[in-house]
C-alpha cells in the first residue's frame, strides 16, 4: 500500500471544476461569487432542501453526509481546499440536495446561485466535462465504499477510511499526517462498531502506526496499520 499523500491547499487556477477555462474566464466566473464563512460543525447544505447553490470549498473542511428515515447519521465524502459540492443545483430540471453538507472546522466557501451558475454552464461548455470528472470521482467513492464494506475485514476498512481521509483533508506536520477525526467519526465511515474503532485505533498507537490526540489522529506509518499484532 502506498504512503498517504496531505493535500496541499488549492489556489484559484487548481479549482477542478474551472479546469481548462482561460485565465480570462476563470476569473470572470470567481468574480460572481459570493463569500460566506461557517463556523465549526455548522450545517450548510440540508438533505431535501431546495438546491438552489452551488458551492466551493476555499478554506476549512467540510464532509457529506446522509440522515435516514430512522434517524441515523450516515457519514460520506469529506471535501478539501478546491473542492465543489451542491451539485445538484446545476441539474436543468429544479431539485433538492441529495446529502447535507457540514463544516468540519471554520471554513470558508464561495458560492453561485443556480441560475448563475448554469449560465456559465451554457456559456463555458467545458464546466459540464469538469461536473461530469466530479461525478466519476463520487461514483467512484461510492464503489469503493460498497466493495469495502462487502469484501474487506473491520480492519481494512478502518486503515482505508484513515488513509483516505488523510490524503483528502490530512495536514502533513513534522513527524506524520495530521487528520481532524474522531474514533466515531471513523466508525461510522468504516461501517464498524465504535468499541472495534477503539479497540483497533488502540492496537495501531501500540504499534506506533498512529498517535491518537484529542478530535484528531496523527497517522505515522500507513504499512503498519493492515499488520495484526498478538
Amino acid at each position: 500500500m502506498p504512503p498517504p499523500q496531505a493535500r496541499t491547499i488549492s489556489e484559484p487556477a487548481n479549482y477542478r471544476f474551472l479546469e481548462g477555462l482561460p485565465p480570462r474566464d476563470r476569473e470572470y466566473v470567481l468574480s460572481s461569487a459570493g463569500s460566506r464563512k461557517f463556523s465549526a460543525n455548522s450545517v450548510i447544505t440540508t438533505q431535501g432542501d431546495p438546491a438552489d447553490r452551488l458551492y466551493l470549498l476555499v478554506k476549512g473542511c467540510v464532509r457529506l453526509f446522509y440522515n435516514t428515515d430512522d434517524g441515523r447519521k450516515i457519514l460520506l465524502i469529506w471535501l478539501a481546499h478546491g473542492d465543489a459540492f451542491g451539485a445538484y443545483s446545476l441539474l436543468a430540471k429544479p431539485s433538492t440536495y441529495l446529502v447535507s453538507s457540514e463544516a468540519i472546522r471554520d471554513s470558508e466557501v464561495l458560492f453561485w446561485d443556480r441560475a448563475t451558475f448554469r449560465g456559465y454552464v451554457e456559456k463555458f461548455p467545458q464546466l459540464v466535462a469538469n461536473a461530469f470528472a466530479t461525478a466519476a470521482e463520487y461514483v467512484e467513492w461510492y464503489m469503493n465504499a460498497h466493495v469495502a464494506l462487502t469484501c474487506y475485514t473491520a480492519r481494512e476498512r478502518l486503515a482505508s477510511v484513515l488513509i483516505g481521509l488523510s490524503r483528502a483533508i490530512g495536514e502533513r506536520v513534522h513527524d506524520g499526517i495530521e487528520i481532524d477525526v474522531t474514533n466515531e467519526d471513523l466508525a461510522n465511515s468504516a461501517n464498524i462498531t465504535p468499541y472495534t474503532a477503539s479497540r483497533l485505533m488502540s492496537e495501531w498507537q501500540k504499534s506506533h502506526a498512529i498517535v491518537k490526540r484529542r478530535g484528531k489522529v496523527l497517522l505515522r506509518s500507513a504499512e503498519r496499520l493492515l499488520l495484526k499484532t498478538v
